[in-house]
C-alpha cells in the first residue's frame, strides 16, 4: 500500500542526510516500511525503515538523535554534495 504523506515530514535519512518523507510504502507485516524521501540534494530515496529518524524539534523537547549526529559528521566528509552511493556511480 502507498501513503502520500500532507503535509510532508522532515526527517534524516542515515548515511543520506536530510530530506522530506512524501511518501511511505507498506508491503505488509513482513517488511519494513518504506521512506519515499526527497533529500535536500534533490535525490530521491527509498529508505526503510530501521534508517530513517526524526529530527530534533525544540517545541516538543526531542534532542537529536545520536545516530543522527553521528551520520551528520560522517556526510561532512563528502566534499562533493554527493552520497556515497552516488559518488560511488559517478566515478
Amino acid at each position: 500500500m502507498f501513503t502520500q504523506l500532507n503535509p510532508q515530514l522532515p526527517i534524516h535519512v542515515l548515511g543520506k542526510g536530510d530530506g522530506y518523507a512524501i511518501g511511505l510504502i507498506d508491503y505488509g507485516q513482513e517488511h519494513n516500511l518504506i521512506w519515499v524521501t526527497a533529500l535536500a540534494n534533490g535525490e530521491i530515496w527509498c529508505a526503510p525503515n530501521p534508517e530513517v529518524r526524526l529530527g530534533r524539534n525544540w517545541t516538543m523537547g526531542r534532542p537529536e538523535n545520536p545516530l543522527v549526529a553521528r551520520s551528520k559528521v560522517a556526510l561532512k566528509g563528502q566534499d562533493d554534495g554527493l552520497c556515497a552511493d552516488c559518488a560511488r556511480v559517478a566515478g
